[in-house]
């Protein structure tokens, strides 16, 4: 059986007509920075979102470093952010000189834990960075709450969870900016790299557009220290064709993790990805945990998938915190008790989740998974 962890192609495929005569009519116009498209998508993505401002910009990475530049972060500031994550969440901090300060997560969600990231917060304390992990949100209501208690500004790291919502609010609205990632693999994924930065806040909005253009409002005219960051025009009429199916793709990924739910409680090792209450799940990744009950289990599992050609993976197998970037004492970093991030780390495995996936398929896979772990017996030493 063909299967893939993610089917560009096959998405491609199915909406080829459009994308391509998206790609003519901007080489047709020879708009490819910044421009009609560009500005188009923005105010479709913007609508969509019901947020007031988006600015495109070259990547996610990109996007967060910018919304902390553009809350003045730098030098000796403190950011909360999980370990659990990409390392762009906290290597956009430390770039700028802030110290990345790592709380722990929820078991239940693996996004941020509220009480502990009260706990961290000191003076030097600046900002939170939430991070809606695998397209589900974070408990906003209790990180906002913190965030007014001691005025610290919130940026969500929203690169995996566009079309979640939070009650009323789609992910990445909430706090004061929230940022996105295009790179291909994402629910509204282009063709190359891309990003974008959302606020509701104008003089916010205006300092994003100025970072992310050399500082400068008008040309030669550069006003503060910035850096070159634009999404192109190619990739933003891809992602506004892209934008149009965004709906159906969601609900094509929320079927494909309904048949997952259904066919993995097969095994009582296995734990599903949950659903919280309040807030909707996108599944940019179909996450799964493989207990520790049984020694050596998940990796095992990860073993036999390779052998038998089912695409897999495991985000993150090492939590930031623990990556030789931070051990080996390049910058500043503090952390809290991360026990359930590392455990989170010895029990996640991803399986494929795409919007071209077939019940056949997700039968297919279930069903070596499921066999597998009930017949595993752990080789103890």
């Amino acid at each position: 059986m063909d299967l893939q962890m993610v089917d560009l192609h096959g998405q491609y495929l199915g909406i080829k007509d459009e994308i391509d005569s998206s790609i003519a009519n901007v080489i047709s116009k020879s708009s490819f920075i910044r421009g009609p498209f560009v500005t188009e998508f923005e105010q479709k993505l913007a609508a969509y979102l019901d947020v007031n401002h988006v600015i495109g910009v070259g990547n996610g990475t990109d996007a967060l470093q910018i919304a902390l530049m553009a809350l003045d972060i730098g030098h000796g500031d403190e950011v909360i952010a999980p370990s659990f994550t990409f390392v762009a969440t906290t290597e956009a901090v430390a770039l700028l000189g802030a110290v990345p300060v790592f709380a722990d997560i929820d078991p239940e969600t693996f996004n941020l834990n509220v009480e502990c990231v009260e706990a961290l917060v000191t003076s030097r304390t600046r900002a939170i960075v939430p991070v809606h992990l695998y397209g589900q949100p974070c408990s906003m209501d209790g990180i906002q709450a913190i965030a007014r208690k001691y005025n610290l500004a919130v940026i969500e790291d929203n690169a995996q969870s566009i079309g979640a919502m939070y009650d009323t609010s789609a992910a990445g609205t909430i706090g004061d900016l929230g940022t996105l990632s295009f790179f291909p693999a994402k629910n509204l994924g282009c063709f190359g790299d891309g990003g974008a930065v959302v606020t509701n806040d104008s003089r916010l909005a205006d300092r994003v557009r100025l970072i992310a253009n050399h500082g400068s409002a008008r040309k030669y005219e550069n006003e503060i220290v910035g850096m070159n960051s634009r999404l192109d025009g190619l990739q933003a009429a891809i992602l506004s064709t892209k934008l149009n199916h965004l709906d159906s793709y969601i609900k094509a990924r929320v079927e494909a993790a309904d048949q997952y739910d259904e066919l993995l409680q097969a095994s009582p090792l296995i734990t599903p990805p949950p659903r919280a209450a309040k807030r909707t799940h996108v599944f940019h990744q179909y996450t799964i945990r493989v207990s520790q009950d049984v020694p050596g289990a998940r990796d095992a599992l990860s073993g036999y998938l390779r052998k038998k050609q089912i695409p897999h993976a495991i985000y993150y197998p090492v939590p930031v915190h623990r990556l030789p970037v931070n051990t080996m004492g390049h910058h500043a970093f503090r952390a809290g008790d991360m026990s359930e991030t590392d455990q989170a780390a010895a029990e996640v495995l991803s399986l494929p989740m795409h919007t071209e996936l077939t019940p056949e398929q997700i039968g297919y896979i279930s069903d070596h998974v499921v066999r597998f772990l009930n017949d595993y017996q752990p080789v103890l030493a």
